[in-house]
């Protein structure tokens, strides 16, 4: 009798061990599928200023209503988020509401990722309760009045806040739902790239058809940013193919365009390190987006074509070439300015940049890599920067609205 409890015991405790092996293996695979949720939704780049540490937040949003912090979700239990219990932070997640209940700000895209799933919610949160905690407390919000008021939001949300998980469509592949999973949801595409309200709400009727928004640049200036249109309009990605959208988002430098100003820290931190078949699906989901047209037509008299065509031949032409149909990655030129999205954008801010400041690459760059592109912003003036964008926005089959003067200095105000 001895020797059978000795041996119930024996076997009872390997079965507790092996059982205690398998939480240990289960919990690491939650954390480990955490953090790649972590990378497609790119949280990093928005919950960690520089100098920082990792996900204590403290990186200032400037709105048209107030300047918002990210806040610290480590795992701190005091200004972090190590106290909050997976229902909480399933509610912040879906409903946008914080562990005391409080209204958050849809800076914070609850708004995509009421889009996930329990079982991605419970392994994100798995993945922040292993992360470093740290003490730091993010500055107070300063809005202007009355969005200041958290409470005003409730109304906000009964308008334009539609909570609901992401349905895939039978008629459509697996790649297709999944790229459409990872783009409405964890990537929340559609916070930079669709237009917004007057209340700062998504149209979602032209969802995805560009965007607008501010971003501090290298030596922290504050700029303005248009995000191009990723429909297959004439002025968005018709003429990118599905390759040419796998090579962009993998190494910021795909065949139609190379990545620059805040799309280089989504690639640095969030799609060059997503799994191949995760970033084609989401090629596959974004290159299947019904064409929005947006924006006007700039129309230039013959006089203002001849001197913007003679600007963009000195400063431009050897790159882009006169045609505008640039050359491929490794050839020590630039991508092709016809049909490109950033020239034809309806806000001209992100094409006005990169004229100024050039496209300032800092990520590690690929054996065939676009020709980094040199500043103009000491040898041109606000008229010369204007004539240039009109001349490329109404060439080489471009369709874009009309740049002035007053649209390049409003972009060198805040250096």
């Amino acid at each position: 009798m001895i020797r059978y409890r000795a041996a119930a015991r024996g076997v009872a405790f390997l079965f507790l061990a092996f059982c205690s092996l398998q939480t240990v293996q289960a919990d690491q695979g939650a954390v480990e599928r955490g953090r790649y949720l972590a990378t497609a939704a790119n949280c990093a780049s928005c919950h960690t200023k520089p100098g920082g540490a990792p996900y204590a937040g403290g990186l200032p949003f400037y709105t048209d209503f107030g300047t918002l912090h990210s806040t610290n979700i480590t795992s701190d239990p005091k200004v972090g988020i190590g106290a909050w219990s997976l229902a909480q932070f399933t509610r912040a997640m879906r409903e946008g509401l914080d562990d005391q209940g409080q209204h958050l700000y849809p800076a914070f895209p609850y708004t995509a990722f009421t889009k996930m799933s329990d079982g991605d919610i419970a392994d994100l949160y798995a993945f922040f309760k292993t992360v470093p905690a740290s003490s730091f407390q993010a500055p107070v919000n300063e809005m202007k009045f009355p969005f200041d008021r958290r409470e005003l939001l409730s109304v906000w949300k009964r308008m334009f806040f539609e909570p609901g998980r992401f349905v895939a469509k039978a008629d459509r592949s697996a790649e297709w739902n999944r790229g459409a999973y990872l783009v409405e949801g964890p990537a929340h595409c559609g916070a930079c790239h669709s237009p917004r309200n007057l209340l700062g709400a998504e149209k979602t009727a032209d969802a995805y058809a560009g965007g607008v928004h501010y971003d501090k640049v290298q030596g922290g200036a504050v700029r303005r940013w248009s995000a191009v249109n990723l429909t297959a309009a004439s002025g968005g990605l018709k003429a990118w193919s599905v390759d040419d959208l796998v090579g962009y988002l993998k190494t910021g430098h795909g065949n139609r365009a190379g990545s620059f100003g805040p799309m280089n820290e989504v690639v640095i931190n969030s799609t060059s390190r997503l799994a191949a078949s995760d970033v084609r699906a989401m090629a596959v989901y974004i290159k299947s987006l019904a064409p929005i047209e947006s924006g006007g037509t700039v129309s230039l008299s013959g006089r203002e074509r001849g001197a913007g065509e003679t600007l963009y031949t000195i400063h431009c032409g050897t790159c882009h070439l006169p045609t505008g149909l640039g050359s491929t990655p490794g050839q020590d030129l630039g991508p092709p300015l016809a049909g490109s999205a950033v020239a034809q954008a309806p806000d001209p801010s992100s094409l006005i940049n990169i004229i100024l400041y050039g496209s300032q690459v800092v990520m590690p760059t690929p054996a065939k890599a676009w020709k980094n592109m040199k500043p103009l912003y000491d040898a041109l003036d606000d008229e010369q920067v204007a004539a240039i964008a009109n001349y490329v926005r109404s060439s080489f089959g471009n369709r874009g609205g009309a740049v002035s003067a007053d649209d390049v200095e409003r972009q060198r105000s805040d250096d």
